[in-house]
């Protein structure tokens, strides 16, 4: 464990002071880099073959894993939703560092401001190219205006806002806020049509909210589960995760750190889960429940990633998703530009032509999540990083 002198934890600021003297600790965590790692390999489709093995084993354990990594129709909860709220979680945690290191620089505020807002200006154009190419710029009724990589770009701006002006305490007490108040809406504001309180696919506000207001194509027809009034609760996930950057950059002793995020982490779940019996689960409409758990969750994955590698210093299987986590945009792109799955048959379909048919879409799928993370470590050797 790390050692901090009496001196020095006497000295720390208590968790509701102003961010701007919380964070002390600038060294980077590879257990940071490799939960990122570890999640956009998820996002990106790396767990494609384990969903085509379903069936096929008569492992029972296989078959929950592959139903565990799709996503329910409407109300529930599956492994799979968690890994986009992860994600923004994640966005939160490293930004709170970013942000600390530009103030350390000496950076003024409209800078990182500015350098956040232009960054988000272009996620949320790379995001209409990732979700829309080729792009029909003659039928810009067809063109999908939601995306992933909007949402973080957004989240983080406006948690950068928050950071720089609010202490860890109105952090989060903004987050909870937000999340009442759209609890509130989709339960008090009536839809034409359906009135108040209506949580179906047909007749929620959010789905309302989409097709009055946001123009474009939107996913489900109806809604767009990356739409506009969505992007409220997600965002409070990155509030969320710059709470836990905060923890993680203090001064304090390691099993102080582990303490406080895994009390976050319970206290999520719990409260999410007490919430989910009025307010239901679902990911489609980002409830106020879905929020809680997939936040509490990301505490305790973060607390035992960072446990395990940057703690205990077991960290050589934490190579594997490091290099994924260095190059998250990367990876993203190349699964949606770069056909792998082509080169994979081209490579490998002699070496499983024998078995049968039904299989060759399994090895297939695995030999192209192969040849991803080989061309993610032959960037990681060039020291070749792809960022915004």
């Amino acid at each position: 464990m790390n050692k901090t002198s009496q001196q020095d934890l006497k000295r720390d600021p208590e968790l509701g002071s102003p961010a701007s003297s919380d964070v002390t600790t600038s060294r980077r965590l590879l257990s940071i880099d490799a939960l990122r790692g570890f999640d956009m390999l998820l996002i990106a489709g790396g767990g494609t073959f384990l969903v085509l093995l379903k069936g096929k084993t008569g492992i029972a354990a296989l078959d929950w894993i592959a139903n565990q990594l799709t996503h329910p129709e409407w109300n529930g909860f599956t492994f799979y939703d968690f890994i986009f709220p992860l994600f923004l979680f994640i966005a939160g945690v490293s930004l709170t560092f970013s942000l600390n290191k530009g103030r350390s620089l000496g950076l003024s505020k409209f800078t990182l401001y500015r350098k956040t807002f232009i960054r988000m200006l272009i996620l949320i154009l790379l995001g209409i190219l990732y979700k829309n190419a080729p792009i029909p710029f003659f039928e810009p009724d067809q063109i999908r205006l939601g995306s992933v990589l909007g949402r973080i770009g957004l989240a983080t701006f406006v948690s950068t806002l928050l950071f720089l002006n609010l202490d860890f305490t109105k952090r989060l007490i903004t987050g909870l806020v937000i999340l009442l108040l759209y609890y509130g809406a989709l339960y008090l504001i009536p839809v034409p049509g359906f009135g108040a309180g209506d949580l179906s696919i047909e007749g929620n506000l959010v789905g309302w909210f989409d097709r009055t207001f946001l123009p474009g194509r939107l996913l489900q027809g109806n809604y767009d589960e990356l739409g506009l009034l969505t992007q409220i609760p997600a965002l409070c996930l990155t509030i969320f995760g710059t709470l836990a950057g905060e923890i993680l950059g203090k001064a304090w002793l390691d099993n102080r750190k582990i303490k406080y995020l895994s009390l976050a982490g319970v206290i999520g779940i719990a409260v999410g889960l007490l919430w989910s019996l009025h307010f239901p689960i679902n990911k489609h409409l980002w409830t106020s429940s879905f929020i809680l758990l997939t936040a509490g969750m990301a505490f305790l994955f973060l607390m035992l990633f960072y446990l395990v590698i940057d703690v205990w210093k077991i960290r050589k299987w934490a190579f594997f998703f490091q290099v994924i986590g260095l190059n998250s945009l990367t990876i993203y792109f190349a699964y949606s530009f770069i056909n792998f799955n082509y080169t994979s048959s081209k490579l490998f379909s002699g070496l499983y032509a024998p078995l049968p048919e039904d299989w060759h879409p399994v090895f297939q799928a695995f030999g192209a999540f192969l040849l991803v993370w080989v061309f993610l470590y032959i960037l990681y050797r060039l020291k070749i990083f792809v960022k915004v």
